[in-house]
């Protein structure tokens, strides 16, 4: 009787499996669906902008199309207007250098409030946290009187400074989660071998969770590149990153369509190209700690 029984209920049970796994299927495809959907929407105007930087301007402000002859004639009176080499290297300066100096920083005092915390310590991360909501605007007065008196306007020095300061919670309250995922015993077997504190840090954490301390850079790169509000209110020429230059192409006289989206171009596709080859990088870094 157990046989038959059995016997019945197999084809119940595969039609319940197979639905299960149409559903499954279903449910997939539309996820991917989705996520094309709003890949393609954000990439839109990516595309769109690359596209009109090679029409002429009479193409660009007519009527929406993609049939029309390419040309470089943008690209060529975007070069002869402003040293593309110049400001990029003053980007390229500025952003790294300034994550390269808020790792210095961010790094032992993660190390601190991970493994050394007080009762200070909750509340020192909240206040970091809260700097990120104070609008640029209201501490532009002060610092630009103070960057004037200290000779630091239209400076890569005080624009990198600026710039790792902006960018300096958001890495410390990154590094501090990569941290606060390390297992203790292993920085405590360290320190019962004599390791110093230094040591520690050098030869224990940094290895440890280096994937978490690359996409923290990579992060942070990508947001010093992308910056405006500062390039534009402390830099006039000599420091002037890709972001002051793409400004420079909108005139009393109207916005240059083709121009702009030239500059544009040639503005972010670097960036793009750098986030393209460290995608993994990024992933794998931001995804650190996540499975235990």
């Amino acid at each position: 009787m157990t046989t038959t029984l059995t016997t019945k209920d197999t084809p119940v049970t595969a039609e319940r499996g197979n639905a299960a796994a149409r559903a499954r299927r279903l449910r997939g495809l539309g996820m991917a669906l989705l996520g094309w959907t709003v890949a393609l929407l954000i990439f839109f105007p990516i595309f769109w902008m690359i596209v009109t930087g090679f029409k002429t301007e009479a193409e660009a402000i007519a009527e929406p199309s993609l049939i029309f002859t390419p040309t470089l004639e943008s690209y060529a009176e975007v070069q002869e207007r402003a040293d593309y080499v110049k400001f990029a290297w003053n980007s390229v300066v500025v952003a790294f250098g300034s994550t390269l100096l808020a790792l210095l920083i961010a790094i032992p005092s993660a190390y601190s409030m991970a493994f050394l915390p007080t009762r200070r310590t909750k509340g020192t991360l909240l206040w970091m946290l809260s700097t990120k909501m104070l609008p640029p605007v209201g501490v532009l007065v002060p610092i630009y009187l103070l960057f004037r008196d200290l000779g630091l306007l239209d400076t890569l020095t005080g624009l990198t400074i600026v710039y790792m300061l902006m960018n300096l919670p958001i890495v410390v309250w990154m590094l501090y989660t990569f941290f606060k995922d390390l297992p203790r015993d292993i920085l405590e077997a360290g320190r019962m071998d004599g390791a110093s504190t230094l040591q520690e840090i050098g030869y224990l954490l940094l290895p440890l969770t280096l994937p978490g301390i690359a996409s923290t850079g990579l992060l942070s790169v990508i947001l010093s590149w992308n910056e405006s509000f500062w390039s534009l209110n402390l830099t006039t020429s000599q420091a002037a990153p890709l972001t002051a230059y793409i400004a420079s192409f909108s005139s009393p006289e109207g916005l240059f369509w083709a121009k702009l989206s030239a500059a544009s171009t040639m503005a972010i596709a670097p960036i793009l190209v750098f986030g393209w080859l460290t995608q993994k990088q990024m992933v794998r870094g931001l995804t650190f700690g996540a499975v235990k």
